[in-house]
């Protein structure tokens, strides 16, 4: 009986994770302004005279495709491809 327990305590542990991972990548963000070009996959929408972004065009992304010109709102989501990690620089002591 404390076996069953026990199991079942550590699946619910499960659970609790993959729910509490699965809403971080749920977050969405939003950017608006006009396409300036649209390549194949890749779509550049211009906010201002200084901000301009590139979003790749996934194959299940909802809505039309826009023209050069259109004023668009881009839903995204920030998911991390890959992190490249170095070691911290350690602080020399002058004597």
């Amino acid at each position: 009986m404390r076996r069953f327990v026990g199991l079942l305590f550590v699946a619910a542990l499960l659970v609790v994770a993959f729910v509490a991972g699965g809403r971080a990548a749920t977050k969405t963000y939003q950017f608006t302004g006009v396409v300036k070009q649209v390549a194949g996959d890749q779509l550049t929408v211009e906010k201002g005279a200084k901000e301009t972004w590139s979003f790749e065009l996934a194959k299940d992304t909802k809505g039309g495709t826009p023209k050069v010109g259109d004023r668009v709102t881009v839903s995204y989501k920030m998911v991390t491809t890959a992190i490249e990690s170095k070691p911290a620089a350690t602080a020399t002591k002058k004597k």
